[in-house]
């Protein structure tokens, strides 16, 4: 069940990144692209990866602010009543889908504290004889995981600059 709920979100990400090359709206494409990156996060919670799915909402949700922002600045357009049925009706459903699939994946996530990990109890046994520090969390962080937390660090910080120049380049302005 997981396998094709995770090839299905692939399938909707293939079609979201068509969707947002195709769109003639730039506005629509980056929203498309957000689309796109919040299903990859769905994928990370089925594949068991919560950490990495919390980096990816926090980086899509910073990337989402900035280009929406940059697009209306820089994409001045009436928007007048065009509310259509159909479009609005697949929209909908897509989104109902979207929230089946990502309840599921948090429905099927282990209990709190249950250590479903086949890693953890080698960090727990030999966390303090290894690293010499007696809180694990610690332990693992900053020694068994330091390049990725290392990675983790550099993206976050790679985006918070990236929104620092967009913004600061539209207030000189």
């Amino acid at each position: 069940m997981t396998e094709a709920m995770i090839f299905f979100l692939m399938g909707l990400m293939i079609l979201g990144s068509i969707i947002a090359l195709e769109s003639k709206d730039l506005l629509s494409s980056v929203i498309a692209i957000g689309a796109v990156g919040f299903m990859l996060s769905v994928i990370f919670l089925l594949l068991r990866a919560p950490d990495i799915a919390i980096v990816q909402v926090v980086i899509e949700i910073l990337t989402l602010i900035i280009l929406i922002r940059v697009t209306i600045s820089r994409d001045i357009h009436i928007i007048g009543d065009t509310r259509e049925f159909l479009p609005f009706a697949l929209n909908m459903v897509l989104l109902v889908i979207f929230f089946i699939i990502a309840a599921e994946a948090i429905r099927n996530m282990p209990a709190f504290g249950t250590g479903v990990s086949k890693v953890a109890f080698p960090y727990l046994s030999r966390g303090l004889n290894d690293t010499g520090s007696a809180n694990i969390v610690t332990s693992v962080i900053l020694d068994y995981r330091a390049y990725d937390t290392l990675g983790e660090a550099t993206v976050l910080f790679t985006a918070l600059i990236g929104a620092i120049t967009i913004l600061r380049r539209e207030a000189k302005k």
